[in-house]
């Protein structure tokens, strides 16, 4: 298989003993690495609340790496729109492209308190049978996030992010009007036009980024978007998602066909045992998030061991931990063209996590070189 473009998804993860300062410092340090390796785009993640996590803010954190960085794109993976207004992600966004034009990415999600998927996704064409689809890729099964929406951590972090008694607006609604500011189309329903300066006109890529078949695939689909999956964090519904988006796809004046990205996490190194200790934290980690805690410092492989896990526990990470590639450049490679294959995939996007600055960087190294040499 020709080797696809490949991205770094970063969400500026803060290890144990670690301050959020030195985690920012090294994200835009791995940009810069990333630019050398040949990656084609460096997107930040948003997340809130987590103490392991520092990417607030995908558009600060892009200001501080578009200034570090010459050509690499770089973007946002997602802006959480559940808790934002169609103006202002556009005023932002117009703001970094009047600086960096032609390249900035604006991927956008529904999470940060968006109202359910009430219609639910439709299943996946494609047969998995024993977990695993037809070219042998890992298809766990589905993980139902019920729990996290009744929590009492997610509900505190939508009351925090939103004006009280705000109500997000529908998606596909906030979609258009999103892309009518950017276009300069925008008129109210009384005929007021609106026009965005600096945003009008900018030189964005616009992604919409989903887990499943559901209303963020169906709304890339019918603007005939960029659409980008998420394996790394739903690894159970990547193929519905895809199909989904596929299904839908309506050609625009951007995008004469569907275009793809798929996500995965990875942690490479020189060996098999090397790279299985550098990952050693990721179920805790994992846990963390699934229990709606709030993502802790990512933990050194001793803090790892340490962990006392129950079976209720591994259980809640299961599928996330035996679909995280790790192993050696050729083994991880392999494993990312399975996963192209089974999903069609255009492009695919990485996320790697390790303790270690240092072992993170050497991870995306490896790996480029690998995949650069196919």
């Amino acid at each position: 298989m020709p080797a696809l473009p490949l991205g770094v998804l970063d969400l500026v993860p803060v290890s144990s003993g670690e301050s959020p300062a030195q985690a920012i410092r090294h994200s835009v340090d791995l940009a810069q690495h990333a630019e050398r390796l040949g990656y084609a785009r460096y997107w930040f993640a948003e997340h809130h609340l987590n103490p392991g996590v520092a990417g607030t803010s995908p558009a600060v954190l892009l200001a501080l790496t578009a200034q570090a960085t010459a050509s690499i794109r770089l973007g946002s993976g997602a802006v959480q729109l559940g808790h934002r207004t169609a103006l202002s992600t556009v005023e932002e966004f117009g703001l970094l492209d009047a600086l960096y034009p032609g390249r900035l990415d604006l991927g956008l999600g529904r999470s940060g308190g968006a109202p359910p998927d009430k219609a639910g996704p439709p299943p996946a064409r494609t047969p998995v049978v024993d977990g695993r689809a037809p070219n042998g890729l890992r298809i766990p099964e589905r993980f139902s996030f019920a729990h996290l929406l009744g929590s009492p951590r997610v509900a505190l972090q939508q009351r925090l992010l939103r004006q009280p008694g705000a109500r997000p607006q529908e998606y596909g609604e906030q979609i258009d009007e999103l892309l009518a500011l950017l276009h300069g189309t925008y008129r109210s329903p009384e005929g007021i036009e609106a026009h965005v300066v600096p945003g009008e006109g900018a030189e964005l890529q616009v992604w919409i980024l989903g887990s499943s078949g559901g209303v963020s695939a169906q709304a890339a689909g019918r603007l005939g978007l960029r659409f980008a999956a998420n394996y790394h964090v739903s690894p159970a519904t990547v193929l519905e998602a895809v199909e989904g988006y596929r299904a839908a796809f309506t050609p625009s004046e951007e995008l004469a066909a569907p275009h793809v990205s798929v996500s995965a996490d990875v942690v490479v190194a020189e060996d098999e045992d090397q790279a299985r200790e550098l990952a050693a934290g990721y179920g805790p980690w994992v846990r963390s998030i699934r229990t709606a805690e709030g993502a802790i410092p990512f933990p050194t492989p001793e803090e790892a061991r340490a962990h006392p896990w129950t079976e209720a526990d591994r259980a809640l990470v299961a599928d996330r931990v035996e679909t995280q590639f790790v192993g050696t450049p050729r083994g991880v490679a392999d494993q990312l063209e399975q996963l192209a294959q089974a999903t069609g995939a255009d492009e695919l996007l990485v996320t790697t996590i390790t303790h270690d600055h240092a072992d993170r960087v050497r991870s995306y190294e490896l790996l480029a070189k690998e995949w650069h040499a196919r």
